[in-house]
């Protein structure tokens, strides 16, 4: 398979907040990407305040889309507590929202979780304390957990594809750099680094990080780029999406 693959155009973009007031003004964005792109990928927050509504007015936008297109909840999709409704409200043919899920489009996996916070590296928060400490830490190692699980069933069943990740949370340090320090430890967790090294994963796409940097590494040769829709604006002149080709 790998002989004849070839590379795969892929557009990102996250923390599209997706408001009630929003009827229309997507269209053109999504026709534009459907010219240039084999598949688009969005890293969290689609809709504003996790109302069902903002995700139907999406729902509509994105049939100006002729492209397939990979998703992720991120944390504000969560907010009301409609995270089930929201998901089966997008996810069609053309748009699958992964929850520790993986697919394969034009010989590349996709796998995709939300993430949580924690902190990064030796800052890390530990399973120690209280318990709203520990839960908090638990569901950092969860999110980890169900993130290596989908690539390995990538791994196993394609083993000569790569893999790419899609996270609304950050995995590294890098990447929210310029965000209030404070608050690092809301912004992603190293632990959802571990399966992304060890996995081997050809490069990482995630959001929510508004005020961070575009690109940063996990390794040598694993990029990850932060595509919150704000990043995208203050990084590019002219394109409000990231284009990379694998």
């Amino acid at each position: 398979m790998m002989a004849t693959r070839e590379p795969i155009k892929i557009a990102a973009v996250g923390d599209l907040h997706v408001k009630m007031t929003d009827k229309g003004k997507w269209k053109n964005y999504f026709e534009e990407i459907s010219n240039i792109a084999d598949v688009l990928l969005i890293c969290g927050d689609l809709t504003d305040t996790g109302d069902e509504e903002e995700a139907h007015i999406l729902a509509e936008e994105l049939h100006a889309l002729h492209i397939p297109a990979v998703g992720v909840l991120g944390n504000h999709d969560y907010e009301k507590g409609r995270q089930k409704l929201i998901r089966q409200m997008l996810s069609t043919s053309n748009f699958q929202l992964l929850d520790g899920e993986s697919v394969v489009i034009k010989d590349t996996g996709f796998a995709g979780v939300k993430g949580f916070g924690g902190g990064f590296d030796r800052y890390m928060l530990s399973m120690f304390g209280e318990d709203a400490m520990k839960a908090f830490v638990q569901e950092s190692v969860d999110e980890s957990m169900q993130l290596d699980r989908s690539l390995a069933r990538l791994e196993q069943e394609y083993p000569e594809i790569p893999k790419i990740a899609l996270l609304h949370y950050s995995p590294t340090a890098e990447t929210v750099q310029g965000e209030p320090v404070e608050i690092f430890p809301f912004l992603g967790s190293s632990l959802l680094a571990e399966p992304l090294i060890r996995r081997q994963v050809s490069a990482v796409f995630h959001g929510h990080a508004h005020a961070g940097q575009l690109i940063g590494s996990l390794s040598e040769n694993l990029a990850v780029y932060n595509v919150a829709l704000p990043v995208l604006k203050k990084h590019q002149q002219e394109k409000e999406f990231f284009m990379v080709e694998i």
